[in-house]
Order: structure tokens, then C-alpha cells, then sequence
């Protein structure tokens, strides 16, 4: 039996310390992906004195939790967001980085049809796709 099961609250596996809650709040205030440099300022605007690598450490382990997406810009730069728990892909602006969250259906079809065709079995795949929105136009 499992501790959810007992009626146990499942807990996230990032313990909520001061600098990890300060990191989450300025992820949940930021609509679109940011770097860990511009959370990290953000953190500590906000008064919470928070190092960088404390900050670069906390979004691993909320990747690894998957509490927040991470991905690469254009550029190979790790960036980060809090997203839905649902599987979703990333509409980014490569200016502003306003950011969208889509489904894709016919991608997930098409993935599951190339992996068939290869014979591969439990497929993953992640699909990010940049542009410019219409306000950086």
C-alpha cells in the first residue's frame, strides 16, 4: 500500500526551503520562459537573497520533479517556466520569449507513426517551435 493510498498527502520531491519557495513564487509571477539569470534577479528584486547556483539547482530539481518545463532557446540556453501538468508542446517568441502552450495532435501522431515504423517502443519526444509574436513584429 502506498502512502497516497493510506490517505497520505503525496508530497513533491523538492523540499520547500526559503530559497526554493522564493523560486517558485518569481516562476509562478513570470507568464513566459525566462533564464536562470533572469529569475534570479527576479528573486532577489523581490528581496529574497538567493545565490545563482541555488537558484540553477532549484529549477533541476523542478524539472526532475516536473513542476516546471525547461528547454533550450535558439541559442542553447537552458530556459524555464512553469507549465500545465498536461503534455503540452512551446510556441516561443524569439524576441520577447511570450510564450503559448499547444497541443499537437497530428505530432503526436506522426511521432507514434515513425516509431512504428522503425519498431521502436515507448517513445518520448519534445517539440519546441519559435517564431516572432505579433508584438515584436
Amino acid at each position: 500500500m502506498t502512502s497516497t493510498e493510506r490517505g497520505q498527502v503525496q508530497r513533491s520531491p523538492v523540499r520547500p526551503t526559503r530559497q526554493r519557495r522564493a523560486v517558485a513564487a518569481a516562476l509562478a509571477a513570470l507568464p513566459d520562459f525566462r533564464s536562470a539569470q533572469e529569475i534570479h534577479d527576479l528573486v532577489n528584486q523581490q528581496g529574497d537573497s538567493v545565490g545563482l547556483a541555488t537558484v540553477y539547482r532549484t529549477l533541476a530539481a523542478l524539472a526532475e520533479a516536473g513542476e516546471v518545463d525547461m528547454l533550450r532557446n535558439e541559442d542553447g540556453e537552458a530556459i524555464w517556466r512553469s507549465c500545465s501538468g498536461t503534455h503540452h508542446h512551446h510556441l516561443v517568441c524569439r524576441s520577447c520569449g511570450a510564450t503559448v502552450e499547444v497541443e499537437g495532435p497530428a505530432v503526436e501522431r506522426w511521432t507514434s507513426a515513425v516509431a512504428d515504423a522503425h519498431g521502436f517502443a515507448a517513445i518520448s519526444h519534445t517539440l519546441e517551435i519559435f517564431g516572432t509574436c505579433p508584438a515584436c513584429r
